[in-house]
């Protein structure tokens, strides 16, 4: 296929942003967002010196995302992918895909023009044709778990800056692949972990790294059980024949060979674990994240999961867990109990008080806790309030993102854990963090990665 003709190179046009960024940036602790007069723009980014961005994925989560992008004037979407044209099947049975994906964007952008037309974004299967195209800067991978670490991978051999959605990753060993990859190309990278740039998070998680609850005694993060029909079509679940437009044996890609059902692909995906580990994984790039980050082990892990349960309701293909349980225990003796039992959000237990923090919510024991000053020479946590601009701002400066593929694979490590004990009925699995391997269980040690269907590989970095 044919690509249209852009505007000069793309790491030229980035090259140039950040150069003025930096520059207007002198003295500041975090990367500044750009004006357009600092262009020699009457308030705008002029199209031809925006950052240029692919999505990879345009189903539930992409759709959203692009919206983000489509509100920072910094960013110019030129292009989209997804192996599925157009169909329902999402969210609450609405309509996603690379056709309306296209669509969305180009409306978007026909609104600035004074004919009130816009032709600019194209419309892929493929994802290695949007990672050829040099005029592309950044890619953001929207796709479902199983089909995260090839294109992270590839997208760093391209020299792509990347923003992934959460979890990191189906694996660890992918994970850990994915994070040298990023580490070894120098990309800018950033995780969907939204709730990095939420204040409440922040603000909890800062006054626990600064003693305000006393010692950290127990962590304590709830998350959702169950496995919701988001679709509206959990009654479909026997195979059918492939629908016109859906490049399913594509969609399974390194999976394992499976007949197509509608239960199986698009947002119902996540219950099924040769795609997703369900909510363990699904949540577990929240607040499991959130946990560690106030914990100060977010470029470590446990060395113990124990106590771990899980019910698995029997289902003809879903088969992820409706319950579960499991205690991360850390050198220290500090425990993390993750669990859908538990008050969705994450709770902090100290010698002298407690912090509860989730979605929209902020409480403390005692709630006199939640006005605590914090010093200059206190801790004083990185600070984003939209994390989409902070991937731009990222972009543009170099500089290190709210949510980076270290720390992601850290706190996705915890939760494929508490799954790999689980599914194995294991009550305890000993972990080494500072080599990633499972001790004395040569059984669990192999889940640590999956076999890829041919002719699928994970790259070598």
């Amino acid at each position: 296929m044919s690509h249209p003709a852009g505007p000069a190179s793309g790491h030229s046009r980035r090259d140039f942003l950040r150069e003025t960024v930096q520059a207007s940036a002198v003295g500041l602790a975090f990367p500044t967002i750009i004006p357009g007069s600092a262009l020699g723009l009457s308030g705008a980014v002029a199209p031809s010196n925006r950052v240029a961005v692919g999505i990879i994925g345009t189903g539930n989560q992409g759709f959203n995302d692009i919206r983000s992008f489509l509100e920072d004037e910094r960013v110019r979407i030129v292009a989209v992918c997804d192996v599925n044209r157009e169909s329902p099947g999402y969210w609450e049975g609405k309509i996603g895909g690379r056709d309306p994906a296209k669509r969305l964007v180009e409306r978007h952008y026909a609104a600035e023009r004074r004919d009130g037309t816009y032709r600019g974004c194209e419309a892929y299967v493929d994802y290695r044709e949007i990672l050829g195209r040099p005029d592309i800067d950044a890619v953001e991978v929207c796709t479902p778990d199983h089909w995260h670490a090839i294109p992270v991978i590839a997208a760093c051999k391209a020299g792509k800056d990347i923003y992934c959605q959460k979890p990191l990753s189906l694996t660890i060993a992918e994970g850990r692949a994915m994070s040298y990859a990023v580490s070894k190309s120098g990309v800018v990278f950033q995780t969907g972990s939204q709730q990095r740039s939420d204040w409440r998070f922040r603000r909890a998680c800062e006054l626990v790294r600064n003693g305000r609850i006393g010692a950290l005694k127990r962590v304590r993060v709830g998350m959702p059980g169950g496995r919701t029909d988001y679709a509206k079509v959990g009654d479909r679940k026997k195979p059918e024949p492939v629908p016109e437009g859906f490049e399913y044996d594509l969609w399974l890609g390194p999976a394992p060979e499976a007949p197509y059902a509608p239960a199986r692909c698009h947002v119902n995906f996540r219950w099924i674990y040769d795609y997703s580990g369900g909510n363990v994984t699904d949540w577990g790039g929240h607040h499991p994240d959130c946990a560690q980050w106030g914990m100060g082990t977010e470029l470590t892990g446990p060395v113990l999961i124990r106590h771990a349960k899980a019910a698995f309701a029997p289902d003809p293909l879903w088969n992820t867990a409706t319950d579960y349980s499991f205690e991360a225990v850390y050198e220290d003796g500090l425990t993390m109990l993750v669990s859908n039992k538990e008050k969705m959000g994450v709770t902090f237990e100290g010698t002298e008080g407690k912090i509860y923090v989730n979605r929209g919510e902020l409480k403390a024991e005692p709630m006199s806790l939640l006005g605590s000053k914090i010093g200059g020479d206190g801790v004083h946590l990185y600070r984003s309030d939209n994390h989409f601009r902070n991937f731009i701002d990222c972009v543009l400066s170099r500089g290190p993102t709210a949510a980076p593929v270290e720390v992601a694979h850290r706190s996705i490590t915890i939760c494929h854990l508490g799954n790999i004990a689980m599914r194995l009925g294991r009550d305890t699995l000993r972990w080494d963090p500072r080599t990633e391997r499972i001790l004395g269980d040569d059984e669990a040690a192999k889940m640590l990665s999956r076999p890829y269907r041919d002719p699928w590989s994970l790259p070598v970095v």
